[in-house]
């Protein structure tokens, strides 16, 4: 017999139309070299008027022109990978490896015991085999009540598994699948038991979540709440380990007889006087044998429950799996509405994590994310020394919950596994992987593999932002920064889409400059951009036109509607304006040792007004924030300032209609967008009656203000 043919696991193909881009691209880039000639050769002489304004123009267009290009690297190499789960299984089914999934949980009274067990549950549920799956659920709360959830959980699993592997449901979230169900297909036998024991597993749940304690009755029933004490607090109690199913156990299995997962309850020691580092010190205190390690967010529920095979077509392969150390999967939501009011990482997930992927790996972006353990340790990347994942010794997962147990007792003073020191510990430790020697694969199937919950207000979005290009910063100033670490180590286009996040929060000082100061020049008659008839006003119009159309049909070919592409730049108008300053203002304090790293979970539990106003596509204001004042000022200045030129244009006739877009053209076409975007907060300051209009002392601060700025500019 001749050799088996080698049959790869996977496959890697290049984007289509990358030639015609890159012409694109390049004559864009000459575009914007016109206008940087333009202002450099235009700039008015000491003492004329504009002659500050038009210096600061050209300040912020060499930022936009230089950050633009950083966007280019993760467009011009761009791959799709498709995984062969039927030749892994076909040639490793007996040999599979143990995969250790962690779900991560902060707070119950934010994070919901329910969503978090439902999750669990999706997890636990996988088409995996049961003997060689565990899952580890840690609380950074050390809660009993999450405890308790997690209890009642594991005796709903006997039920649940068994059905969903029946049959073949999707997704495995018991919620999700329950509210995924038209009316017809709510029936039969099975279905209703299995609905109603879920119902009463939630009824029970939420009743102790309501009292905030759990009965002295069901504490009797189960041993392991003695491991809670009266002086436990969320941030002041010992670790707490408790096995609620052992696979290697004979009584473990599941009302058909078969296997269940290893289901473990983890809340490592926390102490008042000590500092914690966040979801990274949680992460590492659970750090244990398994070869793959999968985590997910509390809120991030399995939707695909292949999902563990797929990841392993990309660790298996015999060839090209060797230099690989995570398996990215897309983070998506559920309750995403169809214009995406709130905006969307559409963008991100369709394009920008595939371009990166062409240069050696996409970022990890902190959930759904699948990695050798090994590298997490530290292990540098070696071609001889390959990482076999086939299934280890027995004994020696025998002896894994007695180690994890044993971590656990101490609070984490290693920085083996994710970095500390930064809110985005996830990014910084990718990049730190990678500078190893290794790269990642980014995987997007067909059907999503994990389901979240996003932003459903307007403060949520800013505060998360807030944090994530904070800590974005922060690694570029750090020593793992990617251009004096990473440059050498990585390929310079990934360098290249690495400061392209990194340098989120400073595109505030370009936007603001461009939201305020041309409105302000208009109010005085000052041209700060080239006449309609001059030669110098093609290049501008090129590049406005060539981008914004480049945007809205790669927004729609991403999947996305025209609302919700305005939507889009509604809110890359805002991130930029507020959370993008707060964020750069706490780094520059941080550097010079004024502020502390700090970590806000955001909230999963929503008002049901609010919720509904969501669905509906209405923004929510409501929430009195510096962030929401910025924002409200902002737009009231330009439309003062719109307002001020329509006055001396038809009322008092101080300018002539023909000079005035003659001269401002691009001045009043940005002022006019400005204004248009803002019309849902102007509707919320002036005609809304809800709790999710603009507070009325928010509103009053900012009309004072901005009234004040133009009523000075205009009689200077």
């Amino acid at each position: 017999m001749g050799e088996l043919k080698y049959e790869p696991l996977f496959e890697t193909k290049r984007a289509k139309g990358r030639i015609i881009y890159r012409l694109f691209a390049t004559s864009l880039f000459c575009g914007i070299l016109l206008i940087w000639i333009y202002r450099l050769c235009s700039i008015p002489k000491p003492g004329e008027n504009g002659r500050y304004g038009w210096i600061g123009m050209l300040g912020a267009e060499l930022w936009f022109g230089f950050y633009w290009f950083l966007t280019q690297s993760l467009r011009w190499n761009r791959v799709y990978r498709q995984a062969f789960r039927e030749r892994l299984l076909q040639r490793y089914e007996n040999e599979l490896p143990r995969v250790d999934v962690f779900v991560c949980t902060a707070d119950p009274s934010i994070e919901p015991p329910i969503m978090v067990i439902n999750t669990v549950l999706s997890v636990m549920a996988y088409n995996y085999p049961p003997e060689k799956l565990s899952v580890y659920l840690s609380d950074d709360a050390g809660s009993e009540l999450t405890f308790y959830t997690l209890l009642e959980a594991s005796r709903f699993a006997k039920h649940w598994l068994p059905y969903c592997k029946k049959f073949n449901v999707e997704p495995r979230s018991p919620a999700a699948y329950f509210a995924s169900l038209p009316a017809p297909d709510q029936s039969g036998a099975d279905f209703s038991e299995t609905k109603r024991l879920y119902k009463d597993m939630a009824n029970k749940i939420d009743v102790v979540c309501k009292a905030g304690r759990v009965s002295d009755q069901a504490k009797l029933e189960y041993k392991g709440f003695s491991k809670w004490n009266s002086y436990s607090s969320k941030k002041n109690h010992a670790a707490i380990l408790q096995i609620l199913i052992d696979s290697r156990d004979e009584g473990a299995k599941d009302f058909d007889g078969v296997k269940l997962p290893t289901l473990v309850y983890v809340a490592r020691e926390k102490r008042l006087q000590h500092f914690h580092n966040f979801k990274a010190g949680a992460m590492n205190a659970l750090i244990s044998n398994g070869p793959v390690i999968l985590n997910v967010d509390c809120d991030m529920y399995s939707n695909n429950s292949n999902s563990i095979q797929d990841a392993l077509c990309f660790f298996m392969d015999e060839e090209r799996s060797h230099e690989i150390a995570f398996v990215q999967f897309p983070q998506s939501f559920e309750n995403t509405t169809k214009n995406a009011v709130y905006g969307s990482r559409r963008v991100i997930d369709e394009v920008e994590l595939h371009g990166a992927d062409g240069y050696g790996g996409p970022l990890y972006t902190g959930s759904g994310c699948f990695q050798r353990r090994d590298t997490l340790y530290g292990r540098e990347f070696s071609k001889e020394a390959r990482i076999d994942l086939k299934s280890s010794c027995p004994r020696e997962e025998g002896r894994k919950h007695a180690r994890v147990g044993r971590k656990t007792r101490k609070i984490s003073k290693f920085h083996i596994g994710l970095k500390y020191g930064c809110s985005v510990e996830n990014i910084l430790t990718g990049l730190t992987t990678k500078c190893k020697g290794w790269k990642s694969v980014y995987y997007r199937p067909k059907m999503k593999a994990f389901l979240g919950v996003a932003a459903t207000t307007l403060d949520q979005l800013l505060v998360q932002h807030k944090r994530w290009s904070e800590g974005d910063l922060n690694i570029f100033f750090s020593k793992y920064s990617p251009v004096w670490y990473g440059l050498g180590k990585l390929n310079p286009g990934l360098v290249l889409g690495y400061l392209h996040y990194c340098f989120w929060s400073p595109n505030c000082f370009a936007t603001l400059y461009y939201s305020i100061v041309p409105s302000l020049y208009l109010l005085k008659g000052i041209s700060l951009f080239p006449q309609v008839s001059s030669k110098w006003f093609l290049p501008f119009a090129y590049v406005i036109i060539a981008e914004l159309t480049y945007s809205f049909a790669e927004f729609l070919w991403s999947g996305g509607t025209v609302l919700g592409w305005w939507n889009e730049q509604r809110i890359w108008l805002y991130k930029r304006t507020s959370s993008y300053i707060f964020a750069f203002l706490d780094t520059m304090l941080k550097l010079f040792g004024s502020s502390n790293t700090t970590f806000i979970v955001t909230p999963k539990v929503t008002d049901e007004d609010v919720l509904l106003r969501y669905k509906q596509e209405t923004m929510e204001f409501g929430s009195a924030s510096p962030m929401l004042t910025i924002l409200s000022t902002l737009a009231m200045l330009n439309l003062f300032c719109l307002m001020g030129l329509v006055k001396k244009l038809i009322v008092t006739r101080e300018l002539g209609l023909k000079y005035v877009f003659e001269t401002m053209a691009l001045q009043i076409l940005l002022c006019g967008v400005l204004v248009f975007v803002n019309l849902p907060l102007y509707n919320a300051v002036f005609f809304r009656k809800d709790k999710g209009k603009i507070p009325s002392s928010t509103a009053v601060q900012s009309l004072v203000f901005a009234l004040s700025v133009c009523t000075c500019i205009a009689y200077l």
